[in-house]
């Protein structure tokens, strides 16, 4: 099977990258990522751990469980009755641009993505603290475990996948029970009928195929949240970790990326649009710079006005490029004055997560 008749299958357009066939992984083109504010859904890009689960929304049931009050089951249907809203969010895996952190130093075993791991969608649904209050968390529930239809095997065990936020992360407004996604029903690819979508943090936490939340004492001990998504030092390796000590990764950190011109692009000479987007998680971004001589000098990016808290900016700087072989450069600044470190090797480690450096982009004019 080719990979356009491989995306087909999943309603996504022939172009889009497949990074792995089973499970079933891809992102759209450099230059189609950030071609528009939102992406359109057969762009938007998949990060699957297990196959996509047959689910029969008639039959459909939420558990509500664990350290709560009321502990209750609600269908579908009386999900979608409840009080709806749309939340413009962009999500991104923890291991987007990982294959620049492979480049440093190979990381076996993970998916290299490129830079197409990340997305913009407006989401629709019922905010997660509507259905909690009704349960009404006891203290000791101080974590919100979400848990998936999917299965995925991990050293020898078949479990669904999982993980948990804070429960002050999961009553605030922005977290969603989403079955809407641009306006059209969710999916079956994202989740249909019912996702998680926990804005600003790393993708894995915005579990699909939601079947039960359960309120939890300490973080979830699902693989995917107690092993799979846990930042080490560089130092660490697979023959020596120790996963408790890893850093919990949650909220994502201030990033950018140039999508076009792409590398090894040949342009003319003259004045070249430099386009592309950034993204900082819990915080906004504020501005990015772009240098057109390998970092020696910079200017600042037209940013596009801020069109949602939990989304992507694009931006783009116009500059005359003369003849030569020239190294692009961008990086952003967040709204706590946080920006990007310089080289994917100052934050490489054996899992190719959170990789934030700044954003090179090799061409030539002629």
């Amino acid at each position: 099977m080719t990979d356009s008749s491989r995306s087909r299958r999943f309603g996504k357009a022939a172009e889009v990258l497949v990074r792995q066939d089973s499970p079933f992984n891809a992102g759209p083109p450099p230059e189609k990522a950030a071609a528009s504010f939102l992406t359109p859904v057969d762009l938007f890009f998949v990060r699957n751990h297990g196959d996509v689960p047959s689910i029969d929304p008639r039959t459909f049931n939420l558990t509500i469980e664990g350290n709560v009050k009321r502990p209750f089951r609600l269908p579908l249907e009386e999900i979608q009755r409840l009080p709806r809203i749309t939340v413009p969010a962009t999500l991104q895996c923890a291991g987007n641009r990982r294959q620049e952190l492979i480049a440093t130093q190979p990381i076996p075993g993970e998916l290299g993505w490129g830079t197409e791991a990340i997305s913009t969608a407006e989401w629709s649904g019922v905010p997660l603290r509507d259905v909690l209050a009704v349960a009404d968390p006891k203290p000791e529930g101080r974590h919100v475990e979400l848990i998936g239809l999917d299965e995925t095997e991990r050293h020898g065990h078949t479990f669904a996948f999982g993980g948990s936020i804070p429960l002050d992360k999961a009553m605030r407004s922005e977290v969603l029970l989403a079955y809407e996604m641009n306006g059209q029903p969710l999916p079956p690819v994202h989740g249909a009928p019912l996702r998680a979508v926990v804005p600003g943090w790393i993708g894995a936490r915005s579990v699909k195929w939601l079947t039960r939340i359960n309120l939890r004492e300490d973080p979830s001990d699902n693989y995917f949240q107690a092993k799979a998504y846990r930042l080490f030092p560089p130092q660490t390796g697979p023959d020596n970790v120790v996963w408790e000590t890893g850093l919990m990764l949650g909220e994502f950190n201030v990033s950018s990326v140039i999508s076009t011109p792409a590398p090894g692009d040949t342009l003319p000479p003259g004045e070249t649009a430099v386009r592309g987007w950034a993204f900082a998680g819990e915080r906004r971004v504020e501005r990015v710079d772009v240098s057109i001589d390998g970092g020696r000098t910079w200017r600042t990016a037209d940013l596009e006005p801020e069109r949602s808290r939990w989304t992507w900016r694009r931006w783009v700087a116009r500059t005359d490029l003369p003849a030569g072989s020239h190294e692009l450069i961008c990086r952003a600044w967040d709204s706590a004055a946080q920006t990007q470190p310089e080289d994917a090797a100052q934050v490489w480690n054996f899992k190719g997560y959170m990789n934030n450096a700044w954003h090179r982009v090799a061409v030539s004019v002629r």
